[in-house]
């Protein structure tokens, strides 16, 4: 299916996904603060979001997801990183993705050219099921990302 075989290429195309989004996080003017963070720390998460995203979706293994995400909103809030600036950096790696998918994902899938007007029906459904499932999984991802954020607020470990 379509579906997994596009799962399949963000994982192999995950390097290139995360370098792209990490040099977009550290220029942004959105997220200035990202520029005086570990650089390894911050590829390591964007990293693992794009590895791990097939797993995620693919198993919707909701604990892994509150366990990554409610512990990066803690250890965003401990460095000193305002909530808006955190939001922003998941809406760029998840941008990042979404353009990955559109650019590549129907031209280029799995070593499979493919132009769009050769799509079967089930294909494109496919690839709506896709783009749901990535949109659901940033949804929870931000919502325990929200979660960790606010219980270390309430803990008082301000950086």
């Amino acid at each position: 299916m379509l579906g997994s075989r596009l799962l399949l290429l963000i994982q192999a195309h995950a390097g290139p996904l995360t370098r792209d989004a990490i040099k977009d996080l550290l220029t942004n003017p959105r997220t200035p603060t990202f520029r005086r963070l570990n650089p390894a720390d911050v590829e390591s998460r964007v990293s693992a979001l794009y590895y791990n995203l097939g797993s995620w979706i693919g198993d919707a293994d909701e604990v892994a997801i509150r366990r990554e995400y409610e512990d990066t909103g803690r250890i965003r809030f401990r460095q000193g990183v305002p909530f808006s600036e955190l939001v922003y950096a998941l809406l760029i790696t998840k941008q990042h993705l979404r353009r990955h998918i559109r650019e590549h994902g129907l031209v280029d899938f799995a070593g499979d050219r493919v132009a769009p007007e050769e799509l079967l029906g089930l294909e494109l459904h496919s690839i709506q099921e896709l783009n749901y499932q990535v949109g659901e999984f940033f949804d929870r991802a931000l919502y325990y990302l929200a979660s960790g954020y606010e219980a270390e607020a309430r803990s008082g470990s301000a950086a």
